[in-house]
């Protein structure tokens, strides 16, 4: 059985203004919350925590849980926790999103681009609406881009002779995305009374030397630091070989290194109870 990645917030985080926009783009369509002054909100797959805080901006007197498997985020995590500014509260808790089962009743469930590395994640909506109340939300985003250059020159080269032995599944291990059309139709037949499910792509502009390089240092090719940890020598050869591939990928122009990042977006509504 293949070890799940260490992850390394800061590496994470040097791409952070890109990376949280996406989730600012989905908070934008998720209306009020059936909770009042103070709803409770459940961040799965929440990270170091910094776009978790971004909750308490919309809800400021929410009461929000980030849910976490990693060690290393939760502890970066932790420095956000405590009460907010707006009267709420922030807390962080261990939890494996292919196993969580809510231990109460949330107004708001959403998830930042963290799904696509639970398999069959689709088969647990059923169980968060369940703890969604009447009226209430489950949102979220994933990548879309594993067939771009980034993903699959990875996955090429895990799959290489040079590699394959050794690394053979880790390009691919995570990708565990439904199709748009597919996520509107799994919400829709669970009895969702509205839901709304779009694609962006973010033409990004990144900065730096191989930035493509440094962004997937703190995403997809985690697996395989991971997996080579123990091989000094070897990781340096394997992420020069995929460096050299990226850069003909994604040549640097005169301002930067652009980067097109596709992403899919879910927001389900619960129904309301019934009038009397």
């Amino acid at each position: 059985m293949q070890a799940a990645p260490t992850w390394d917030p800061q590496q994470y985080l040097r791409h952070s203004t890109h990376r949280t926009r996406p989730f600012l783009d989905l908070l934008t369509r998720i209306t009020d919350l059936p909770g009042g002054a103070s709803p409770r909100i459940a961040d799965i797959g929440c990270g170091p925590g910094n776009v978790t805080t971004l909750l308490a901006d919309r809800w400021p007197g929410a009461r929000i849980t980030g849910y976490d498997s990693s060690r290393e985020m939760l502890a970066a995590a932790e420095h956000y926790a405590g009460p907010t500014a707006g009267g709420g509260t922030l807390d962080f808790r261990p939890a494996d999103a292919a196993e969580w089962t809510p231990e109460e009743t949330f107004d708001l469930i959403v998830s930042n681009a963290a799904l696509q590395w639970v398999p069959g994640h689709a088969d647990r909506f059923p169980a968060w609406l369940e703890h969604t109340a009447p009226g209430g939300t489950f949102a979220f985003q994933v990548p879309g881009n594993f067939t771009a250059p980034s993903h699959a020159l990875l996955a090429e080269l895990c799959d290489s002779p040079r590699w394959r032995t050794r690394l053979d599944g880790h390009g691919r291990r995570y990708v565990h995305i439904l199709s748009p059309a597919d996520y509107l139709e799994r919400l829709t037949e669970l009895g969702c009374e509205v839901v709304d499910v779009w694609e962006t792509t973010y033409v990004q502009l990144l900065q730096g030397e191989d930035p493509v390089l440094d962004w997937t240092k703190g995403t997809a090719l985690r697996p395989v630091l991971t997996a080579m940890a123990d091989d000094p020598a070897g990781r340096t050869e394997f992420v020069s070989q995929y460096r050299d591939l990226l850069r003909k990928a994604y040549p640097a122009g005169p301002h930067g290194t652009v980067f097109p990042f596709r992403r899919i977006f879910a927001v389900a509504r619960t129904p309301q109870e019934p009038q009397a």
